[in-house]
């Protein structure tokens, strides 16, 4: 039976056949639906069997979407896609489908993939963190997702960036309601306000990486205090979980330095005498999150 993963994004729905040994065979992607729910709906469905139809085989559905399934209530909680929010989305997948559909955020179904047949392969213990326009994370213990029992498992960003400075607090308010989030710093958007509230000059993440790398000084002193803030965001997750590796994915995963530079300034704030944990640039990029829900049901893994 092939395994049919669907991201649902914001602007785009993405979907991805998988034969069992993770062999691609099929990917499409169309628009996503203006907030239409049922409109959103009904594009997965079509997609779906559109897919099984050109393969001439069932499959499996795993979905990678932002936000989470709440445990009380069954309901998708915190989507970018506010049409989402507080609909029985899987249920009434399930209904159209006619069979079991696995969900989970898309965050986890990057580290998934990455864990499953990507940068982490083989890796006991994986963190997947995702550096965009937001900062999230998925967890991954020897092939399966953590999922927890909020549903919230690896959501980092929403924590305060440790060990701060006298001039990092309070920090920027967040839009979860708190301040000095690590997504306020760590996120492209943070980066470009730490630029400019520091030099004056507004430029978007990736001039500012470019520009450092021909040696302007204020972007090098930009990217040294990005480097130092990510490598004290990531200590904690290595003093708290030890995983073997992070991967990183996000437009801010392309900053070639990071890879080098993190772990030379995370052994200050790691509770060992040694760090192992290994940091990795993302495999398949932006297909990793389509891949993840399509592997969500590789025996034993489950979602939300």
């Amino acid at each position: 039976m092939i395994r049919i993963g669907i991201d649902l994004g914001g602007t785009k729905v993405e979907i991805v056949a998988l034969s069992s040994d993770g062999r691609e065979l099929l990917r499409r992607r169309i628009p996503t639906p203006n907030e239409d729910y049922r409109g959103t709906l009904a594009t997965i469905a079509t997609l779906v069997r559109g897919v099984e139809q050109e393969l001439g085989e069932s499959g499996t559905v795993g979905v990678g979407t932002p936000g989470s399934i709440s445990r009380s209530t069954g309901l998708l909680r915190g989507s970018n896609s506010v049409c989402l929010n507080g609909k029985p989305i899987r249920a009434d997948l399930e209904s159209l489908l006619g069979r079991e559909v696995r969900i989970t955020n898309d965050a986890n179904c990057f580290a998934l993939s990455e864990a499953t047949d990507g940068a982490a392969r083989g890796a006991e213990i994986v963190f997947g963190a995702i550096l965009g326009t937001g900062v999230g994370a998925g967890v991954v213990v020897r092939g399966n997702v953590l999922v927890g029992a909020n549903a919230i498992a690896g959501e980092w960003g929403h924590n305060p960036l440790p060990w701060s400075m006298d001039d990092e607090r309070p920090g920027a308010a967040c839009f979860c309601g708190q301040q000095g989030c690590i997504e306020t710093f760590l996120s492209g958007p943070g980066l470009e306000r730490d630029h400019h509230q520091l030099s004056g000059e507004r430029a978007d993440a990736q001039a500012i990486a470019n520009r450092a790398e021909r040696g302007d000084k204020a972007c090098c002193a930009t990217l040294e205090r990005y480097e130092d803030r990510l490598a004290r965001g990531l200590a904690h997750i290595i003093n708290i979980l030890d995983p073997d590796v992070i991967v990183l994915g996000g437009g801010m995963s392309n900053i070639a330095r990071l890879y080098s530079n993190v772990p030379n300034f995370w052994d200050r704030w790691v509770f060992s005498d040694r760090v192992d944990t290994r940091l990795v640039k993302h495999e398949h990029g932006d297909s990793s999150g389509v891949r993840g829900a399509a592997w969500l049901w590789t025996p034993q893994r489950h979602a939300a």
